[in-house]
């Protein structure tokens, strides 16, 4: 099957590499051919690794390589047989970019959108196919992960479902069905423990350092609230932070102002070399 990944940063390319270590063909669409490079570039790392710890050949990296290919032109995804949205947080972007992506599309195509939080029921209304729109939230980093939370909008098709538990099975992982809610389980357990986190710290309670010691030691938690939300990145906490609050109303959803002052400072986390720790 030829897939299409919109999308190349931390989750587009994970997405495509696993679709290619099962033999798929993988278009991956960008604006730009700089961040075309950078996401074939994360894949090529993440392949060397396996390569490195002999869990692959260079032959075989070289194989799945073959089968990942990048454009950044939107047409070029039209004779893709599923799609797979991993681009910006951002609803009316995502609106605008499926409107599109309906239009030139065979109408069996399966659009697949990896939000974080989004309402999959709206971002469907976009299209002349919300049968065929549906959620597939990957976690990061993809190839590790198991987890995928498959979410259905009001107008699903259960034959779209049934083939997205197919897919998650044969990439793999273990799928949940979620029903369409703000943040869905995860992140509306996880990003409000981060936003916590980040409170205590602006509260001079606690340091980083010792926040994130005090939730791995005392929680059991592989990774502080703080590291975690800087290996997600402090812009796409923030985001589902506000989608949770616009949708809920409720003020225990509401971002932290130092959350968002990191934001507004480009203190993103991993991808800036800097968020409440360095790297």
């Amino acid at each position: 099957m030829k897939f299409g990944v919109v999308g190349t940063g931390t989750m587009g390319a994970g997405i495509a590499q696993i679709l290619a270590q099962k033999g798929h063909e993988v278009l991956m669409m960008a604006r730009r051919e700089s961040s075309i490079e950078r996401g074939l570039g994360t894949i090529s790392k993440g392949l060397s690794r396996g390569v490195q710890k002999g869990r692959m050949t260079q032959e075989e990296m070289d194989g799945i390589m073959a089968l990942v290919k990048g454009t950044t032109e939107l047409e070029d995804l039209k004779d893709v047989e599923f799609i797979i949205e991993a681009a910006s947080e951002e609803v009316e972007a995502k609106k605008e970019l499926f409107a599109k992506l309906d239009q030139m599309l065979g109408e069996d195509v399966i659009l697949a959108t990896n939000t974080s939080s989004l309402s999959i029921t709206e971002i469907a209304s976009a299209t002349n196919r919300p049968g065929k729109v549906i959620g597939m939230h990957f976690f990061n980093p993809v190839p590790m992960m198991k987890l995928v939370e498959v979410i259905c909008g009001v107008a699903t098709e259960p034959e779209v479902e049934k083939r997205v538990f197919a897919l998650a099975q044969e990439l793999e992982k273990t799928a949940v069905r979620v029903e369409e809610a703000p943040g869905f389980v995860v992140n509306r357990i996880l990003v409000p423990l981060i936003n916590e986190g980040v409170g205590i710290l602006a509260d001079g309670v606690a340091s980083a350092e010792d926040i994130d010691n005090a939730m791995k030691l005392g929680a059991n938690h592989p990774m502080g609230p703080l590291a975690l939300g800087d290996l997600i990145g402090l812009d796409v906490c923030l985001n589902i932070m506000d989608v949770l609050y616009t949708e809920f109303q409720d003020s225990k959803y509401r971002a932290h102002p130092l959350l968002r002052k990191m934001v507004r400072a480009g203190h993103l986390g991993r991808k800036t070399k800097k968020g409440f720790f360095d790297y």
